[in-house]
């Protein structure tokens, strides 16, 4: 996918969690293989959610708000750090562009989510204490989404390519959830887990689902950037992290009710739902008993 150089002036990036230097593609500070695995199996193997594990998603908790880094760095220092990086915050502004139209057309207020990139193993954020193994997150406590890009290296071992837009992908998805917030779906859904705590992982999983569906929103409404091959690259990365796909290759037997994200075909469905380009076809994800 061809995106433009981000523009610093449309996107709002915070220095939480950043210290030392950036970690370049296929340089050293790349995380190993086992960490983050043993975090997705965690979290999507045995029906985690990854929000949960943080605490407080809705806020009003004990943790206190995530700490700058006091490192001084610059919205274009942080997305200068490293070819991942830029990739990003590239991805950032064309979502915040794409999504602000979208509102405007359904004269809706839109506002920007944040954007963090943690260096450290631990960091502390708006949402509880977070590990570099958890992968890519979004804290609706202080609508940031947090982008770890070591985790780029992994999926690309997962899904067996190294594409942009599978990168892509998981910004977009992550930048569903914050479509979610400012709406009030990721509200309601909660609402519903804890009145009915039974379908808690059901309704995890159709929350995922629409996530993936706004990913597919935001690159319909791009075609003009979509290259050959670009489509393909987001349907292995979704199939590549659907629950069953990780529960088999973690030795376990698939197990549905377990399952907090969907199955890669799921995923890939929702994909495609939302590729049309039409966000209210996204909401018939959530239309079931």
């Amino acid at each position: 996918m061809r995106l433009n150089p981000f523009n610093s002036n449309t996107i709002r990036v915070s220095s939480e969690g950043r210290r030392g230097g950036g970690f370049p593609r296929g340089g050293g500070g790349k995380l190993g293989c086992g960490t983050i695995v043993i975090a997705l199996v965690a979290a999507l193997v045995f029906g985690v959610d990854p929000g949960q594990l943080l605490g407080n998603l809705e806020g009003g908790g004990t943790m206190p708000p995530a700490q700058q880094a006091g490192t001084g760095e610059t919205e274009e220092d942080i997305c200068n750090s490293n070819a991942y990086s830029r990739e990003t915050c590239n991805a950032l502004s064309s979502l915040n562009a794409t999504w602000s139209q979208v509102f405007e057309e359904q004269g809706v207020r839109f506002v920007d989510p944040q954007l963090a990139m943690p260096t450290q193993n631990q960091y502390r954020t708006a949402c509880g204490v977070a590990s570099a193994g958890m992968g890519p997150f979004y804290c609706p406590s202080n609508q940031t989404m947090y982008i770890d890009v070591r985790f780029y290296d992994q999926l690309a071992r997962m899904a067996g390519d190294e594409g942009d837009f599978a990168r892509y992908y998981v910004v977009a998805h992550e930048y569903g959830h914050h479509v979610q917030t400012i709406t009030g779906v990721a509200r309601q859904i909660r609402s519903a887990q804890q009145q009915n705590p039974r379908r808690a992982n059901q309704l995890q999983v159709l929350m995922e689902l629409q996530a993936d569906c706004y990913a597919g929103v935001w690159a319909g409404r791009n075609r003009n950037l979509i290259e050959p091959g670009d489509m393909e690259e987001g349907l292995a990365a979704a199939a590549a992290i659907g629950d069953d796909t990780l529960q088999r290759q973690a030795g376990q037997q698939v197990s549905p009710e377990s399952f907090t994200h969907g199955t890669s075909e799921q995923r890939m469905q929702a994909l495609r739902l939302g590729f049309r380009g039409d966000d209210r076809a996204c909401d018939a994800i959530l239309e079931v008993s």
